[in-house]
């Protein structure tokens, strides 16, 4: 169960679940975190394919009848419809951004660049961050690496870190 913003605001009153109040918080470019000196928790992943420590990197579910890679669970690959044949397969952390379109924000927040990067011959949706999000810093076949940032934290201190891809 997710826990109240620690501070005041307006995420908590609309009662936006853990991804509504950290995009909440994202969008207003507010960091919700603990009341100083409170608890620190270890960060936790915002996606399940997303391993956190020394070494950030993703991880993907691979058919071992054809090589299909998927990022969330399967009970079947949808290439080749081999049941339960999956086995876990590191993704590069390097890539190279194979489309992008760059968001321009009507409300005033903050305008970012979704992409789609091949890192090793896997498709990998992420954001490009670390960089202006126009087409003079932007472009297709720009080489890109792996980095991961927190998205907020709860009351207790507790953050959720994602992942991006910035220059490399």
């Amino acid at each position: 169960m997710w826990r109240r913003c620690a501070v005041s605001c307006r995420a908590d009153r609309v009662g936006l679940g853990p991804v509504g109040l950290w995009s909440y918080h994202a969008a207003i470019g507010a960091r919700p975190g603990r009341p100083e000196g409170g608890p620190v928790s270890d960060p936790i992943p915002m996606v399940d394919y997303l391993v956190l420590g020394g070494d950030p990197h993703l991880v993907a579910h691979e058919c071992t009848s054809c090589g299909a890679r998927f990022f969330d669970r399967r009970n079947a690959c949808a290439s080749c419809g081999a049941v339960d044949s999956f086995s876990s397969v590191d993704i590069p952390t390097a890539g190279e951004v194979r489309a992008f379109t760059i968001v321009k924000s009507w409300t005033g927040g903050d305008d970012y660049v979704p992409a789609v990067v091949d890192c090793g011959g896997t498709s990998v949706r992420g954001q490009i961050v670390n960089t202006p999000p126009d087409p003079e810093h932007v472009k297709l076949g720009m080489k890109v690496r792996l980095t991961t940032y927190s998205i907020g934290a709860d009351s207790t201190g507790t953050e959720a870190i994602t992942y991006g891809f910035e220059p490399a």
